[in-house]
């Protein structure tokens, strides 16, 4: 019998990671999970006490290197790694932006990427297996009018995920992006809002826009993002590697 998986995820206790993170336990994974929410590490503990979750900001490497430490304690290394945190940071035109809110949100999409990232690289590369999963966004693969920083942000994702496929694959290792439309659920309520405020549109109307912009004419769930990152963790996705995955319905445009 193969041993479970040890999975590692990064903004885990809510929202898409609550969902990677209850995905991969139903499937007998050993699961941990960090969050900058205390309250979302308490409510998943009620959900299922057998994940294991810390609080830890993925852009303090202080946090996340005791959160890792504690998984080398518990897991003794990583099978899979879900780079997951982030944030969609201010929305406005670009002459509108302030460096801080800029550098908040690259540093949020990016950082814990990299610190995860170079962590399950160690020990991937000893064990010569492993798959490595990171959260981007339709927005890291079209223009995306009044949202530069969360743009940027994820397209560095993708050069991120592109450049380890390359350094990691002659050890065995798969590095792979998946990239989220619109995903039903609070923080996409929060990014209509702030997008409605700054173009004077209804939030409706934002929302519909949305829709609009997508061939199937629908969001997505949590659950599809998960079910994407189960088959790209699994033996059916072997040979895949340096790929993105699109889960929207078919996004043909972001305005």
């Amino acid at each position: 019998m193969n041993a479970p998986q040890r999975v590692v995820i990064t903004a885990g206790g809510a929202g898409i990671g609550r969902a990677l993170a209850l995905a991969f336990h139903a499937t007998g994974a050993r699961v941990a999970v960090c969050d900058i929410d205390a309250s979302a590490i308490a409510e998943l503990a009620e959900i299922e006490p057998e994940i294991m979750g810390r609080v830890a900001n993925v852009t303090n490497s202080d946090d996340m290197a005791a959160f890792l430490a504690d998984v080398d304690t518990a897991f003794g290394g990583v099978d899979v790694a879900l780079a997951n945190a982030g944030t969609g940071g201010p929305a406005g035109p670009i002459e509108k932006l302030k460096l801080d809110d800029w550098r908040a949100c690259i540093s949020a999409n990016l950082d814990g990427g990299f610190l995860l990232c170079q962590w399950a690289a160690k020990h991937m590369k000893a064990q010569k297996s492993g798959s490595i999963i990171l959260t981007s966004s339709t927005a890291g693969m079209f223009g995306y009018p009044m949202r530069s920083p969360y743009a940027t942000a994820k397209w560095g994702v993708i050069g991120l995920m592109k450049t380890l496929a390359c350094e990691l694959g002659p050890y065995g290792v798969r590095v792979n992006a998946i990239c989220p439309g619109a995903v039903e659920g609070d923080r996409m309520e929060r990014v209509l809002k702030n997008e409605a405020a700054v173009t004077g549109r209804d939030v409706e109307d934002t929302r519909q826009i949305y829709v609009k912009g997508v061939s199937m004419k629908t969001w997505v769930t949590t659950d599809d993002l998960a079910d994407a990152a189960l088959f790209l963790a699994s033996p059916a996705a072997s040979k895949i590697s340096g790929m993105v995955m699109p889960v929207d319905g078919h996004t043909e445009s972001l305005t």
